[in-house]
């Protein structure tokens, strides 16, 4: 199989349970995969080499600073992003090989349905949570957005297509990996509204009494949840906590702002 002039770069940090099937799933087909560790405590970088990856060290700067700077490690301007959880489904892999297959794409970027699987699932039920995202493109015509928080892909010229097949994205490890996710990422969350100091203490407090209800509520109704038993009842709970704790630990900073 010729390989595509793509670079795939996947940040990481703690991974070594997991990253071996990420990079599996691309390494046969694109020209270079890098993974970005960011001070990885267990076997990520050991497990990332022997399965083909070159590994790149760079402390943490946050989300978007990280895969801008993984961006910058790549010899090639055809990129796919992929984190450490995800993997490129053999049918995607197909498709992309046929969007190189005559010469130079169409279009600058491609979006892609990052379809969400639980532990235990082997395959995205048909009601599965997806985020609809571009993982391929130029960077000449495209980079991430340079946020601590978000990690986003911004067209800045060129036209962006759709690839049809999936992402597969095994986002827990189990209730405990995904509470403790969820901690750690709502206080960059909070910390990155704090740096925005945009709304006041009163309409904090009605959105405290709401976020957690609504967000129970989007997760189990609109992400189809409900039809995954107690499974689905206990990660929309965690979303819907996800939800509030943000508000709450915004709360909690700007309180205590206002005293020093």
């Amino acid at each position: 199989m010729s390989r595509l002039p793509i670079s795939v770069f996947i940040i990481a940090v703690d991974e070594a349970d997991r990253i071996a099937r990420t990079i599996t799933s691309v390494r046969d087909w694109v020209d270079e995969v890098l993974v970005i560790d960011s001070g990885s405590t267990d076997d990520t970088v050991k497990v990332s080499e022997a399965v083909g990856a070159r590994v790149i060290y760079n402390p943490w700067p946050g989300y978007g600073q990280q895969k801008r700077f993984g961006e910058q490690q790549c010899k090639n301007n055809w990129l796919i992003n992929l984190d450490a959880d995800e993997v490129i489904s053999p049918l995607l892999a197909k498709e992309i090989q046929n969007i190189f297959s005559s010469g130079t794409p169409a279009h600058q970027g491609y979006t892609m349905n990052i379809m969400e699987i639980f532990p235990g699932e082997t395959r995205p039920s048909f009601f599965a949570h997806r985020v609809n995202a571009i993982r391929l493109y130029d960077r000449r015509f495209a980079r991430f957005h340079n946020s601590t928080v978000h990690d986003t892909v911004h067209m800045e010229k060129g036209t962006a297509g759709a690839c049809a097949n999936i992402i597969e994205h095994y986002s827990s490890r189990g209730f405990t990996h995904s509470v403790a996710k969820i901690n750690r990422y709502s206080s960059m969350q909070a910390e990155n509204m704090l740096k925005k100091q945009g709304a006041s203490p009163h309409f904090l407090l009605l959105r405290l009494l709401v976020e957690f209800p609504f967000g129970f509520l989007k997760a189990y109704i609109l992400r189809g949840y409900c039809l995954k038993g107690a499974y689905g009842f206990i990660n929309s709970m965690n979303y819907g906590f996800s939800r509030f704790i943000r508000i709450a630990k915004y709360w909690e900073g700007l309180r205590t702002s206002s005293r020093s």
